[in-house]
């Protein structure tokens, strides 16, 4: 049997506010879009006693055995829904870790969405859900990579057709720990996102916006801030913001020659530090 090759994309937060705390879990809402940036993930069912998951690729490095997709694998045997049957998953990393990009929770997602699809599994919505949180908060969106708005009650609108931007996502020489930048939230902010539009997704309303995680994240590394007051000065970005609880800056422009020629700027100043030009999807 030959493998099902699937794009895992990058997800990114055009807008993040913390709105408040529920049984130790934060509440947030969300203006979510997607990348063309992705991981390829190759998966096919084996004859085995066991799973064989492997990672390879230049962000593989420090993704040990507790990951998204051994976590999944694991809820789905507890639950007996894979019958027995046994997948080797080889995944290229292309997302950056610990940058706000969600790159192993859309892994998860993607595999899951995946078993559904092929009638591996049979679940309900109710039980998806279930099954998505328990791996991680990120992991509903990505089952189905495109424009959306999380809510604060933890609902979920989709927008299709969304007019594209371009984006510059950059990401230091370090990453930043989810549960530590989320333990520093002291404040908790109004919502703003209960009525969903797909005005939202257009670039002015969101330079209005914020992520309120992104100053809990400078005070930690104060190099991220000096990385966006640069970012702002290259070819006139939209805005600039920080994805999830960091370390990834995404610039946003409108056009591609713009993105581009920043990302030059960027290069000559920033020699050591990841970034690519890519485009919503």
């Amino acid at each position: 049997m030959s493998y099902s090759r699937i794009k895992s994309y990058a997800k990114i937060n055009l807008a993040l506010n913390v709105t408040g705390k529920n049984s130790g879990l934060h509440k947030i809402e969300s203006i979510v879009g997607f990348v063309s940036l992705h991981d390829e993930i190759f998966i096919k069912k084996i004859r085995s006693k066991f799973h064989n998951i492997s990672f390879r690729g230049k962000f593989s490095k420090n993704i040990g055995r507790n990951n998204t997709v051994s976590k999944l694998l694991e809820i789905l045997e507890k639950k007996k829904l894979l019958r027995n049957k046994k997948f080797s998953i080889d995944i290229n990393k292309k997302i950056p870790t610990q940058a706000g990009l969600g790159g192993g929770s859309m892994n998860a997602a993607n595999i899951l969405n995946y078993f559904i699809k092929k009638n591996i599994i049979r679940i309900s919505k109710k039980e998806i859900l279930r099954i998505s949180n328990l791996i991680g908060s990120d992991v509903i969106l990505g089952l189905n990579s495109t424009f959306s708005i999380l809510r604060s009650n933890n609902k979920i609108k989709y927008f299709t057709n969304c007019k594209k931007f371009y984006v510059l996502i950059v990401k230091p020489g370090f990453g930043c720990s989810t549960k530590e930048i989320y333990s520093k939230v002291k404040k908790f902010n109004k919502p703003r996102l209960n009525k969903p539009n797909k005005n939202m997704f257009n670039l002015d309303y969101l330079k209005k916006m914020s992520n309120s995680l992104e100053p809990l994240a400078f005070s930690k590394h104060n190099q991220l801030k000096l990385i966006k007051l640069f970012l702002e000065k290259l070819s006139t970005p939209v805005f600039v913001r920080m994805s999830g609880s960091g370390s990834a800056l995404v610039a946003y422009f409108r056009s591609k020659k713009r993105c581009d020629n920043a990302k030059k700027q960027f290069n000559k100043k920033y020699k050591n530090y990841w970034c690519i030009a890519s485009k919503t999807i």
